[in-house]
Parts: structure tokens; sequence; C-alpha cells
């Protein structure tokens, strides 16, 4: 296992552009692009945010797709995203290549299920779409409409860690040569679903948000996607891929801890991975949602990771809004913008110091940028930094332990509401009443495997899902429309993303490691198996806990469940 990861090509398109020279010019000029909301027919219409200025008709127009049929805003926003990287990175033909498509979302093509749920008061799924929730369904989408046709597609849902951890997955991939040429990023539109359920959280901002100011009041949503193109061993090319790091701050659903250990974990590890010591960073694209919490967090990281030696950072989510799943991806392709062409991007909006906090970049131009920092947060605590460099690092052989060594220690199986109450062995009945069945159901098997093997907490947790956590997004969407997007209940939405299995077990084990969800379709558990065993063979992990859980709706009051846990070890 070796090689050098290179960017051949990026695309992009958000609110301050639909392309990488139209997102180039509103950094450059400090224009952002969040505003009313045009497209989303929302009741909200006093929450800003940072919508593309196009319609999905326009997009489809864009690629040339006809029809009557509903397309996701996630598919076609993606689909021209990674039809601009190919383009950059002369790619014209994959035929004969090994091409693997990693997208990262949470939203998915929920946008199109919401139509529907709207126009029949049903959940498609009981009209016999069975694809409808399936955030899979959406990166099979853009790999049609951006000519990957053939591509192996995988879906990340870490929350708003989605799309850096795509582009982590997919480096290894390359170094594992698995594949010969990969497209990684994210894509996440504006859905009723997350505005909602952000709003029940009281975490968005009435006004343009301000990273780390002291005045901060929330996050503006926005929505948009990038991708770049990953190549191993390929002369030239934009930036390297220096290092990276998936960690787990494993202290809350939606809060993140004081000191910020996840994040801390996060960029050390990148850090060491890329050879580099913390002078060496020039740039820090920070996750700097605007919240409270998240800024005083990152700050606190920023200084145990830093110093007093702070590089130049800036949130640019000031021009974007926060566009969740697709951030990383997002975020990514400004940072390597403002390592072409020189500059620091502003921090718009920022005026009041943060008691203890950290100050962040006004902007700067003529300054030459070889190793920059991006940083993206999620939900549960799934935190993940990128190290972007103009030099490589020197290729070094990892050697992987060979397959067979890899073992079961234990697995568990839990499917029945009559086994639910052997949770009770592990959690007091008081923090599990408000629990779905699928997550009852998955903390026992979680717990009875970890029993069984006499561990007390995994190195690595990986969940895997089609559907994610489908009884409870279909109560949040059905009370959406029953209440008229008002008072929805907050608990409902906080346990309604992919990652709040991955996460919950995280927390409870406190296991700060690697954390990671997979949602393709069928392929969901294939693509967390392959991901342990190799964490295993190359001596990252000693034991991984790999959790795959789904439901399936019976009709409008029930939902039939299934969780799989299996602790993997290595002899």
């Amino acid at each position: 296992m070796n090689g050098v990861i290179s960017i051949s090509g990026m695309g992009i398109i958000c609110a301050i552009g639909n392309n990488q020279q139209e997102v180039l010019d509103a950094l450059k000029k400090k224009k952002s692009g969040i505003g009313k909301m045009k497209y989303l027919p929302s009741v909200h219409t006093d929450i800003p945010v940072g919508e593309i200025k196009l319609s999905t008709e326009e997009m489809k127009q864009m690629l040339g797709i006809s029809g009557d049929e509903p397309v996701s805003r996630t598919s076609v926003m993606g689909a021209i995203a990674v039809r601009e990287a190919l383009q950059q990175a002369g790619i014209e033909d994959v035929s004969g290549k090994r091409v693997a498509l990693i997208s990262g979302t949470t939203v998915g093509v929920m946008d199109v299920t919401e139509q529907l749920f709207e126009k029949t008061g049903t959940d498609p799924e009981l009209l016999g779409m069975p694809h409808s929730h399936e955030c899979g369904r959406s990166t099979e989408e853009i790999a049609l409409y951006a000519g990957l046709q053939g591509a192996r597609c995988c879906t990340i849902c870490t929350a708003c860690s989605s799309a850096l951890n795509a582009i982590m997955i997919g480096s290894e991939m390359l170094k594992n040569d698995e594949v010969d040429l990969v497209v990684a990023g994210g894509s996440e539109p504006l859905s009723k679903l997350h505005l909602n359920g952000f709003n029940t959280l009281m975490i968005l901002d009435r006004e343009r948000c301000r990273p780390f100011d002291e005045t901060r009041a929330g996050l503006n949503l926005g929505e948009g996607a990038a991708f770049v193109v990953l190549q191993k061993d390929v002369p030239g090319g934009l930036a390297f891929i220096r290092g990276y790091a998936n960690r787990c701050d494993a202290f809350h659903q939606t809060a993140t801890s004081k000191n910020g250990e996840g994040a801390f974990q996060a960029m050390t590890e990148a850090l060491r991975m890329a050879g580099l010591q913390p002078e060496d960073i020039q740039y820090i694209n920070a996750h700097g949602t605007g919240t409270p919490d998240n800024d005083a967090s990152e700050s606190a990281a920023f200084k145990r990771v830093f110093g007093a030696k702070l590089p130049d950072m800036s949130s640019t989510k000031s021009y974007t809004g926060h566009t969740t799943s697709a951030a990383g991806s997002v975020e990514t392709v400004i940072c390597l913008l403002a390592m072409e062409n020189d500059f620091v991007p502003a921090s718009l909006g920022w005026k009041h110091p943060m008691p203890d906090g950290v100050i962040p970049s006004p902007g700067r131009s003529g300054v030459k940028l070889d190793h920059v920092m991006c940083n993206s947060f999620g939900f549960g605590g799934n935190d993940s930094s990128l190290i972007l460099s103009k030099d490589k690092a020197p290729a070094e052989e990892q050697p992987l332990l060979d397959e067979s060594r890899v073992r079961i220690a234990a697995r568990s199986i839990v499917s029945s509401e009559e086994e639910l109450s052997g949770l009770r062995a592990f959690l007091p009945p008081m923090e599990t009443r408000r629990m779905s069945k699928i997550m009852k159901a998955s903390l026992l098997s979680a717990f009875t495997v970890l029993r069984e093997a006499g561990i007390e907490r995994p190195d690595a947790i990986i969940a895997a899902t089609a559907k994610g956590m489908l009884e409870l997004s279909t109560l949040f969407l059905q009370n959406i429309v029953d209440n008229q997007e008002q008072q929805l209940k907050p608990t409902v939405f906080m346990q309604s993303t992919h990652n709040t299995i991955a996460s919950a077990i995280a927390i409870q084990t406190q296991c700060h490691g690697y954390n990671i969800t997979y949602s393709q379709g069928d392929d969901s558990a294939a693509w967390a198996i392959r991901d342990a065993k190799m964490l295993l063979r190359k001596g990252e992990a000693c034991t991984v806990l790999v959790c795959a859980f789904d439901e399936a709706l019976q009709d409008g009051k029930t939902c039939r469940f299934k969780a799989e846990s299996t602790l993997y070890t290595i002899a």
C-alpha cells in the first residue's frame, strides 16, 4: 500500500457561483451568496440561506435531462460539479478504467421524497417506491448524468463531514490499488427536512452568519456540490493530498465538547500523516459554522494544536452558507482556489473578538500557500481534517497484514421488539425512553458483541444502512406536513440522520476512533466490511465494530427493523 495522491481536477456549484471561476471571483470580491430563499417552498421565509441561483429545471437543462419525472436537486448539482472536475482533469473517456464515484450526502433524494409526500399524504415507500429514502440513489444518478456509467458508487453519510470523508476514502482506495481513478466529494440541497430540523435546534441565524464573532447567533444553511478528481502517482495536478484523519468527539449527538477533543485528534493525526509540524500550515479553512457551541469548541482545539501561533484562518460559510454534507468538498475546492491564486479568503462579518477565542483573517492577497488544512465536523462528533500541499510527501510502503488474519470475535442480531428489553442490562430505562426501536436494537446488538468479546470499547466504529433512520425521518416529514412547519420536535430530528447509530455507540463507549457510515443500498454492508478489514490489515485498529441496520415501513404506524453488529479483530 503506497503512492502519492494528486488532485487533477475540481468542480463546484454553490451560492456564490455555478463554476470555479465564478466562485473565485466572489471570494476575491468578498461577495456573499446568502440571502432570501427563492426555490425552496418553505414557510420560513425569514430565514436567510445560501441558495444556488438556478432552479432544478434550469440545472436539468444544463445537463440535457429531459422529461417530467422528478429529479433530485442533489443529483443535478452533483453532476454539474463532476462534469467540471472531469473536464479540468482532461478526462473524456473512462472506459477500460476502474473508476469510483464517492459522494457525501445526507439529504440524498429526500427533496423528491418531500414533494411526493406532500402530494399524496403518504410516504412514497408505501406506494411501491422502495428507493425513495436511499442516499445511494443520488450517487448513482450523479454517475449517470455526469457520464460515469459503470463506476463503483459509494455514499458516505456522516452529516457535515461526509464529503471530506469521501475524499479520504477515495485516497485510500487509490493507495490500495483498488481503482485507477476516483471522483470524490459531496452534494447537498436545501430541503424542508433539514431546514426545519436545524430550526428546531434553534441554531439558525436570522442574519448573515458571523463565525468566531462574539455576537454570533447561529448558522445559515446553504446548498451546493463539489467534487475533485483523484489519481495516484500522476505528475502535476492542482495539489497533493498530504494528510487526513477522521476521529469522533464522542460527546453528544448535536453539541461539541468544550475542549474540542475530536477536532484536536483529527487535526493532530492529519499533521502526523502529512509529516508536517503545526507551524508548516499557512492557512486553515475552519469548520466555523457561526454557532456559539462549534466556534468555541473549535477555537479550543486550535489552541491545543497550534498554541499561540495560529496560522491564517477563516470560515467561508459566510459566503456559501453551511452546505452540510457537501461542506468538506466545497471548502476543499475553495482551499485549492486559494492555493492556486495566492490569497487567503476573508471571514465575512467578523467584528467582535470572542473571549479566549481565535481571530479569523480579514483576507489577504499575495500569500504563498504551500500547506493548507480544511476542517469538517459533523453531528455526533464526526470530525475530519484534510491537509492539501503543493509538495508531495515521499511515498512510503505500508505493508498490509494478510486478510486471513482478520477474525470475527462476536456477532449479534436484534430484530424483534421483544428482544429490546435486553437493553436494560446496559442502560437505564430513563436513558432509552425517547430512543427509536432501531436505535435500541443497534445499541443492544453492539453492547452484546462487545460484552461477549470482553471489549470495553472498539478502536473504530463503522455503520452500514440503506435507508438510515427511516421511521423517524418519515415521522418528521409527516409532522412538517401536518403542522405546516411549525412546533416540530427537535428530538425526532436529532435521531433522523444516517450516522446517528455510529455516533450513539461512540458516545456510549467513549470511542474517539475512526467513525464512518456507509449508505449505498444493498452494497452498504459490503463497503463497511471492506473498510473494517483494511483498518485491521493496515494496523490502524485491533478491533472494529461494524453495525448494519435498516428498517422497512409496513403501514403508517409500524416498522420492521433489523440490527446486526459484528466485531472484527486481527489474529
